[in-house]
C-alpha cells in the first residue's frame, strides 16, 4: 500500500486515538537515524515473499524459537519479548521495527541491538529509510508487508480480533486496536485472508 492509500486510515488512526503525529515522525526519525547501518533492501524481502505462501502468526517469534524454527521475518514495536527478537534477528530473520511516538524508550534501548538485517517502519509519511507499507498492530503490518511483497496466499495464525491478550494492560485500548487491524485488512483485496 502506498502512502496515500494508507493516509487516509492513518488521519482516522489518530483522531479516533488522540495520538500525535509529530510524536510519531520524531520516533521514527529516532529509529531511522539508529538502524541507519543495518538495512534490508525492497529487494531482500521480496526474495523472501513472493509468489510464496506465508504464514503471519501473532506473537510467535518466541513460540518459533522454542519450537527450533527461525522466522523469516519478524514485525515488531519493540514490545513482547525482545530479547528473543534480537535473537532471531543475529540468527539470519530480517526484523521490521516500527517507531511510534509512544515507543521512544523501547526504540532508543532495543534498536541499537538489532545486529542482523533490518527495515524501519513508520506509519506516518516515510522519509529517509524509513519505509511505510500500511498497517497499524504488529499483526496487520505484517499482513500488509505480505501483500506488498508479493505473497501467493496470507495464512493468519494466533489472530483473535474479539478478545485481547490476557497481556495488555489497557484491554479496551487494546480491543479498539483489534477493531482497526480488522478494518485494515479487510481493506485488502485478497480472498485469501480468513478474517
Amino acid at each position: 500500500m502506498d502512502f496515500e492509500a494508507w493516509e487516509p486510515f492513518y488521519v482516522q488512526i489518530l483522531k479516533d486515538f488522540g495520538f500525535s503525529r509529530a510524536d510519531d515522525e520524531a520516533v521514527a526519525a529516532e529509529l531511522d537515524r539508529i538502524l541507519a547501518g543495518t538495512r534490508a533492501s525492497d529487494a531482500d524481502l521480496r526474495r523472501l515473499i513472493r509468489g510464496k505462501e506465508v504464514t503471519v502468526a501473532g506473537n510467535a517469534t518466541s513460540v518459533a524459537l522454542a519450537s527450533g524454527k527461525l522466522p523469516s521475518v519478524l514485525v515488531t514495536d519493540l514490545d513482547g519479548n525482545v530479547a528473543d527478537q534480537l535473537k532471531a534477528n543475529q540468527e539470519g530473520t530480517v526484523a521490521v521495527v516500527h517507531a511510534h511516538g509512544d515507543n521512544g524508550p523501547a526504540v532508543r534501548e532495543w534498536a541499537p541491538r538489532f545486529s542482523g538485517a533490518t527495515v524501519a517502519t513508520t506509519q506516518s509519511r516515510p522519509v529517509g529509510g524509513l519505509r511505510n507499507f500500511g498497517g497499524f498492530t504488529d499483526g496487520d503490518r505484517a499482513v500488509f508487508l505480505a501483500d506488498h511483497f508479493g505473497a501467493r496466499r496470507i495464512h493468519l495464525v494466533g489472530f483473535d480480533f474479539e478478545r485481547p491478550n490476557e497481556k495488555d494492560l489497557d484491554r479496551r485500548m487494546k480491543q479498539r486496536k483489534l477493531d482497526w487491524a480488522f478494518v485494515l485488512l479487510s481493506s485488502l483485496d485478497r480472498d485469501d485472508l480468513e478474517l
